[in-house]
């Protein structure tokens, strides 16, 4: 079994809405057929008894192969490891014995790792030595790994509860910062701490003697205490307070190099040493009571819970020691935060607090008596929690408050030292002792007792207005031909509208007009860029189907879905996509991602695009041109969106409400000639009105943009050279060169030539189609070949382009000119005032560039008029 071309598959894919690695396996013979391997699924299951039932995806037409197994394989080590993993597929390719396999992960190192061991897995098996491979080890491996690069629970509960808002998210590091929502709505958290914490405020958090000196100002109870110069200061400074005191760093987190209830000199310099380590160290009042943390979120405490310090219960048999290692072997307590709960530690502070105590780590303690570890009572050191959120009293909580506005910081743990909850500070001698800026939640979300409190819900209540879900309106556009002319019409009607648009497609990423990528940008990476882009307040994405291969969509969902067609010259052959049907299959993905609020714009005239409209979880808009096309017609009579042209308007229909745009303010049209243009603008009008833009904006859009070399490069650019016509146009391939001589047939010529090359990555008779079409409309035609033949061998794809011409009924003459603008320059020295020219541009910006110069060298009027 051999396995090649791993692939991530980030997004919504061909497969599954779920994160997905898809892999190409290749089986040998004896392989495609598992009984046929004697006693092969008997020493797997003895191996790995998780594996489960072993079945073909397609039962009972497929036997069931190795590709099979190892799909199996890679799911169940996942789920084995801890991971929420449900889906997987094996799908049988045209080449014989060669599969592609493909399994769900959730963090993609994991699901990598995991497709590796599974190969392991099952070729120890194979080799009938299963003795070689230590599943438990190979589990184990996978569940540290999980635990390492997943989000820890403090941002997970918050990413949760954004999901479960349905707000978009994504990971920005491999840490805790994360964006929450897209473009100019969206928040970013670093795990409990939002981005409006000010830095201000979190650096009067970490000086805790500054923040007292605040919140006593403000009337807040605080401890009487201050920062130290040395050990012997610091025991001035206790005596001078009264003993008994806290040591700790001025600026320090998560309880490190906190001791606390220190009544000896001893105790005291083993304290100092421990909080010398982390910083500057402050000796404060040591206050009476438990351990009191109170999460503020806004201007309301949402969760409190009682800390208690680490600690052991004696059972007259085993030592201190041996009692610690005992509660450290919980599974719930880890040596991170991962886990809700973390091992103690048993330090130099842990065996001075035994001192005081009286015992020793070799010390056996009797039945039912509690020894304490630590007194400061943080997770971090391995303290436990117990919810008490509904036990506090209003003026405790309104204490809390006060401290976290006093230092300004909209997210905080405040931690308060009193005997109870029940009872104001004041009436107990209670304080508070830190206010910290992003606080570890897992205390709140999984106590030691009591019930978890909803603790992310509140964080994202207060950075998401009710009913927001931080999305901005996005749209994906797909199909054979007309894309990139629709994508750039709807970003410039939302722009009209006065909307920053991000827009992405084959010619580069564009934000709010300026142009910021360049190259082909319309797959997932150059769509994640700009709903990261802070200034994009609506996306327009044009969404190819190779983006979709190889990582899936950039997005999650999509408020519209455009699809203009489907034809059979978009790199069929290539990636298993072999037939129409197939890549209808991977580019209705968009529509199957619609958001149940949202539409699919779909071409009513295309079947195999008319019949995405059952996988649409939103609502339909159905075009056409033809005003009595059956699809539109029903779609119509159901009272529902469509578009279609009636006469010399476009018709804009839902039940009785109509609204008619006259062609003749369609530049873009030529007042209604082009046949394909009139396709384009009924699908970027459908999809501006599924956006709520408004009619007038529409209608001001429309007549606003032109099809010129700035606005749309390559697409349909209509140029006047010496009083001839010149049409630059990206077309390459047979649907597209119809449209084409449509388009050029409704335009009055004395004679007609084209220049054209071919892509070499098509097929055969994909190549020789495009000339046999271009062949029926045009007097002349030059060949040239691309600067990149993409595999091919020299002169294959022209003479493959001349076979295309064998039959041709109009062609007169046939040139082959070696190099694009050569080409190009030989046809505009053939024209003559009154001619038509049809450039079938390769590089787009170069060609254009070189037409624009020769045009000017000619003194004809400048580039890109459309007329």
């Amino acid at each position: 079994m051999d396995v090649s071309r791993i692939r991530t598959l980030r997004g919504p894919n061909l497969w599954s809405r779920h994160t997905c690695i898809e892999a190409i396996v290749a089986c040998e013979p004896h392989e495609l057929d598992l009984h046929a391997l004697e006693g092969f699924e008997k020493r797997l299951r003895e191996l790995f008894p998780a594996v489960g039932a072993l079945k073909p995806s397609n039962p009972p037409q497929e036997r069931l192969s190795l590709a099979h197994v190892l799909e199996d394989t890679a799911l169940a080590l996942q789920a084995q490891a801890g991971c929420p993993v449900t889906f997987s597929r094996t799908a049988a390719t045209l080449d014989p014995g060669v599969f592609q396999v493909v399994a769900q992960y959730t963090e993609e190192v994991v699901g990598r790792l995991a497709f590796n061991l599974a190969r392991e897995l099952l070729a120890v098996v194979a080799a009938g030595e299963p003795q070689t491979f230590d599943v438990d080890a190979a589990i184990a491996r996978l569940r540290a790994l999980d635990e390492d690069v997943r989000l820890g629970p403090s941002t997970g509960c918050i990413v949760d509860a954004a999901v479960a808002r349905n707000i978009p998210y994504r990971r920005l590091t491999s840490g805790s910062l994360v964006q929450l929502g897209w473009g100019s709505r969206q928040r970013r958290i670093w795990a409990a701490e939002v981005d409006t914490t000010s830095a201000v405020s979190e650096s009067i958090a970490q000086d805790k003697d500054l923040t007292k000196t605040l919140l006593a100002a403000a009337g807040v109870p605080v401890p009487e205490g201050r920062p130290v110069r040395d050990a012997d200061d610091a025991w001035a400074v206790a005596l001078e307070i009264g003993l008994p005191v806290v040591v700790k760093p001025q600026d320090g987190n998560q309880g490190k190099g906190v001791t606390v209830n220190i009544v000896s000199r001893d105790h005291l310099d083993i304290a100092y040493r421990a909080a010398a380590e982390i910083g500057e160290v402050m000796v404060e009042k040591y206050l009476p009571g438990s351990d009191f943390r109170l999460l503020v979120v806004g201007d309301r405490v949402v969760a409190a819970a009682r800390r208690d310090p680490p600690h052991v219960i004696g059972d007259g048999e085993h030592t201190v020691s041996e009692l610690v290692d005992l509660v450290n072997a919980d599974p719930l307590r880890g040596e991170g935060h991962a886990t809700s709960l973390t091992k103690i530690r048993f330090d130099d502070i842990a065996r001075a607090r035994l001192g005081v105590q009286g015992l020793t780590p070799e010390s056996v303690p009797e039945m039912g008596r509690r020894v304490v570890l630590r007194n400061n009572a943080n997770l971090s050191t391995g303290g436990t929690a117990t919810d008490v959120t509904d036990d506090m009293h209003p003026d405790v909580a309104a204490r809390a408050v006060a401290a976290a506005q006093t230092v300004g910081l909209d997210i905080c743990g405040v931690d308060v030292v009193c005997e109870s909850v029940h009872v104001p500070l004041e009436q107990q001698h209670g304080g508070v002792v830190e206010v910290n800026a992003a606080p570890g939640l897992r205390m709140h979300l999984s106590p030691s007792y009591g019930k978890g409190r909803p603790v992310g819900d509140a964080v994202v209540a207060h950075m998401f207005e009710p009913g927001e879900d931080g999305r901005i309106p996005l749209v994906a556009v797909t199909g054979t031909n007309g894309k990139t002319t629709t994508t750039r019409l709807i970003a410039h009607l939302m722009a009209t509208s006065g909307l920053r648009v991000g827009m992405t497609n084959t010619d580069g990423v564009y934000v709010d007009g300026r142009q910021i990528d360049s190259g082909d940008c319309s797959g997932p990476k150059s769509a994640r860029n700009v709903l990261l882009h802070p200034d994009v307040d609506a996306a327009v994405l044009e969404t190819a189907r190779g983006g979709m291969l190889r990582e899936g969509l950039g997005f999650d969902q999509c408020l519209v879905a455009v699809v203009t067609n489907v034809g059979a010259g978009d790199h069929l052959g290539l990636n298993y996509i072999t037939t129409v049907e197939d890549l209808a299959v991977l580019k209705r993905v968009i529509v199957m991602n619609v958001a149940p609020t949202g539409y699919a714009v779909l071409n009513a005239a295309d079947p195999i695009v008319a019949a995405m409209a059952s996988k649409c979880p939103g609502s339909v808009v159905f075009f056409a041109q033809d005003h009595d096309h059956p699809v539109l017609a029903a779609h119509r009579v159901q009272g529902k969106r469509t578009i279609c042209v009636e006469g010399d308007r476009i018709l804009v229909t839902e039940g009785s409400w109509r609204v008619q745009i006259p062609l003749q303010g369609v530049p873009i049209t030529r007042g209604g000639t082009i046949g394909f243009q009139k396709d384009n603008v009924m699908a970027a009008i459908g999809a501006a009105w599924c956006a709520g833009l408004d009619w007038d904006t529409i209608a001001r859009g429309l007549a606003s943009f032109s099809n010129d070399a700035d606005n749309a490069p390559g697409r349909f650019n209509v140029m006047d050279y010496r009083g001839a016509t010149v049409i630059a146009d990206y077309g390459h391939n047979p649907d597209a060169m119809r449209a084409l001589v449509d388009a050029v047939n409704a335009m009055p010529a004395r004679r007609r030539s084209v220049v054209i090359s071919g892509a070499g990555d098509r097929r055969d008779e994909d190549i020789r189609e495009q000339t046999a079409i271009l062949g029926t409309a045009f007097d002349d035609v030059l060949l040239f070949q691309d600067a990149c033949q993409r595999g091919r061998e020299d002169g294959e794809v022209l003479a493959l382009l001349r076979q295309g011409l064998a039959d041709a009924s109009r062609t007169r003459e046939v040139l082959e000119i070696r190099g694009e603008f050569v080409a190009i320059d030989a046809a505009l020295a053939r024209l003559q005032p009154g001619d038509l020219c049809l450039v079938l541009v390769d590089q787009v910006e170069e060609a254009l560039a070189h037409l624009a110069r020769r045009i000017r060298e000619a003194g004809a009027p400048a580039t890109g008029s459309v007329h």
